[in-house]
């Protein structure tokens, strides 16, 4: 390789080592990461004729990445200055903006403001105070969540008149307050209804680039999916209560799923979800009815009010455990500053008054706990996020969720055109979460690529490899993959080696920002510059070349005088050799008017020593798939290049790396 931030070893190393930035090379993985050693990926890399890459971890970089980091709340009444709100910082002494460490934006609105009237929908009304929400979000590049609430025993009218107004069906808590109406969700004429709610929503946020997830269920208090009604208390039987759950969850479920196919949908998974109540024992078909929604639906989790006792308990931390990285979970804090949850009282007795950074610390550690990929800047705890906690919100962006990057590549810096590249790539996750490429919405969509790159930047040819899946990628467990491109059909010249994770379904566009100090350009890590030469189909007879090995040397004849090596840094008259055609299809090299003989096998290493051509001086020419080529003697081995590190022989039976040649 040639760039400049690249280092060579020394002259009989086996390999040449790179590195992506100029303070040197990551000479091993990090403390407690398991992996091969170097040694072992010299050896392999060698076999293959390639040099190996490392690039090097960024401990510190803010990353932007999908179902991911934290989560800033809007506002329904907020204005567009909102998004703009300074909070300052103690560490920092200066004021900074939550926007600039949020990855997505959480709207929790009711139903009526979405919807307020048939066939109104204000968020494609840019005047409408809930048009400008979305815009400010849209314009300052955050994508979009929702929860969407209907029960109206707290918050007035969720769900729009014009529902009730059609016939649907509905408990009033407050009889003297009849803006309170919560509607049974069973109800056909409010399904009706919603279905083309969810419907037109999914028209315009069925999209990934605009929308983070969707909270999909939204029944009951807050729609956190606890003290949902389905009739007038007392009305049913335990066992109508289960079934009314049951299929009430069902249908809420399939509709999302049918409607937002490319958005993850996440549940809250309480004790009690979907249940009349709010308070008491585990319900003992909540597991079954939240496994059924992940499993048959696709949904992912979502859980509030972490740091609160009465809300996240044993069972909550346990089904968590059950899904760890088998699907994603996102922490929503608790509302424990302002309003009835103060924090000083919380049954767990473990927060002091006044030290809100008591809570927050517990949100951190039940995060950690629970491997969660995003955390909540709640509306109202946000300040104390940064006034109290700020070391907080800087750990989880880069401890938390997932922080992918490959700590080290193989790949060949030479290639003949039309020939065919052997790679391999190990992947590391830093990250406590994990990249759900696995979950239904996205399928698997994100995989790695290698691209090669013009002098401009411009991606030429692009490979990706679809064995690999980042979902696998679990802190202290890299992955390695091998990987053989398909054919290099680039016109000769020099070309740059770039890794990235490609989202498929959007051009094949680098969609995950990798967590590296290095060279990257529209998401695409630099790794080294790579020569595509002219292929070669026969010898070139009466041509002269130079050979170079895996190691990246080339072989002199040493001009006859000793056995012949291959480690030579650069070429000379001795490293270059005329093709000479010795009859029969077979070939004879010749070098300082010498030719190389295979001294039929020559245990004491071949030598460019005799003066005319015998059988011990015809070589078969052939061409590797990868372009290389080898030179089989009149004994049926090969000649080898022992990697420099002894005289060179031939003797070997099969072709791998020692036994190919790139020609120069």
């Amino acid at each position: 390789m040639r760039k400049p931030n690249f280092e060579k070893a020394a002259k009989i190393a086996v390999l040449t080592l790179a590195c992506i930035y100029t303070a040197g090379c990551k000479k091993s993985l990090d403390e407690g990461d398991p992996g091969i050693s170097m040694a072992e990926a010299e050896k392999k890399a060698a076999e293959l004729g390639n040099v190996i890459v490392r690039p090097t971890y960024n401990s510190t970089s803010f990353l932007r990445n999908p179902l991911n980091g934290w989560v800033m709340y809007g506002k329904r009444d907020a204005t567009d200055a909102y998004w703009d709100t300074q909070f300052f910082v103690p560490e920092l002494g200066a004021n900074v903006k939550a926007i600039d460490y949020a990855s997505a934006c959480y709207i929790r609105t009711s139903w009526r403001s979405l919807n307020p009237s048939p066939g109104v929908y204000t968020w494609r009304d840019l005047t409408s105070q809930m048009g400008k929400l979305i815009n400010g979000v849209k314009t300052r590049g955050l994508p979009i969540a929702f929860r969407i609430v209907v029960d109206g025993r707290d918050q007035g009218e969720n769900t729009p008149a014009f529902v009730f107004n059609a016939g649907a069906g509905y408990w009033l808590s407050n009889p003297a307050n009849t803006s309170q109406k919560t509607p049974f969700p069973q109800d056909p004429i409010f399904r009706q209804h919603f279905t083309t709610l969810i419907e037109e929503l999914a028209k315009d946020f069925n999209d990934p680039v605009i929308t983070s997830f969707i909270d999909a269920y939204g029944l009951g208090k807050w729609g956190e999916a606890h003290n949902v009604v389905y009739a007038a208390p007392g009305t049913l039987t335990d066992a109508q209560t289960e079934a009314a759950k049951a299929e009430t969850l069902d249908w809420i479920t399939g509709l999302y799923a049918r409607t937002f196919t490319k958005i993850p949908l996440v549940i809250n998974y309480h004790r009690l979800i979907g249940h009349p109540t709010s308070w008491g024992a585990v319900n003992a078909n909540s597991n079954m009815l939240l496994t059924n929604s992940i499993n048959n639906k696709g949904y992912s989790l979502r859980h509030d009010a972490f740091a609160m006792t009465d809300y996240y308990q044993s069972w909550e931390k346990a089904f968590a455990a059950t899904w760890k990285h088998k699907r994603p979970i996102i922490m929503e804090g608790g509302w424990i500053v302002t309003g009835t949850h103060r924090y000083w009282i919380d049954s767990g007795g473990q927060y002091r008054e006044g030290h809100p950074e008591d809570v927050r610390q517990a949100e951190f550690d039940r995060s950690a706990e629970a491997a969660v990929n995003m955390m909540d800047f709640r509306v109202g705890e946000t300040t104390s996020w940064f006034q109290t906690s700020f070391p907080l919100v800087q750990r989880f962006n880069t401890e938390g969720g997932y922080r992918l990057y490959p700590d080290e590549v193989a790949l060949p810096n030479t290639i003949a055109a039309g020939a065919t590249a052997s790679l391999s790539h190990r992947w590391v996750n830093m990250g406590w979460g994990y990249c759900p490429n696995n979950i239904p919405q996205w399928n698997y969509k994100y995989k790695v690529a290698f691209a090669l790159l013009d002098a401009s930047g411009a991606v030429k040819k692009l490979f990706i490899d679809n064995a690999s899946d980042p979902s696998k990628w679990i802190k202290n467990n890299p992955i390695t993959y091998n990987f053989t491109t398909t054919s290099v059909d680039l016109t000769p010249g020099t070309y740059s080696w770039a890794i990235a994770i490609v989202d498929k379904t959007n051009g094949n566009k680098p969609g995950i920002a990798l967590a590296v100090t290095g060279n990257v350009t529209n998401g695409w890590l630099k790794l080294g510059d790579v020569e595509v030469q002219s292929a070669v189909t026969t010898p070139p007879i009466g041509q002269s070349i130079k050979l170079r090995g895996s190691n990246n040397q080339f072989a002199s004849g040493e001009n006859g005088q000793t056995a012949m090596m291959c480690n030579r840094p650069t070429a000379s008259t001795w490293e270059t050799f005329t093709i000479v055609d010795a009859g029969g299809g077979k070939v004879a090299l010749k070098s300082m008017n010498k030719y190389v003989s295979s001294e039929n096998g020559a245990t004491t290493g071949i030598t460019c020593s005799r003066t005319t051509i015998s059988d011990w001086e015809k070589f078969d020419w052939i061409v590797n798939a990868n372009g290389r080529i080898s030179l089989r003697g009149n004994n049926g081995k090969y000649i080898s290049s022992e990697d420099g590190q002894s005289v060179m022989k031939c003797n070997r039976a099969t072709v791998s790396g020692w036994e190919t040649f790139a020609l120069n």
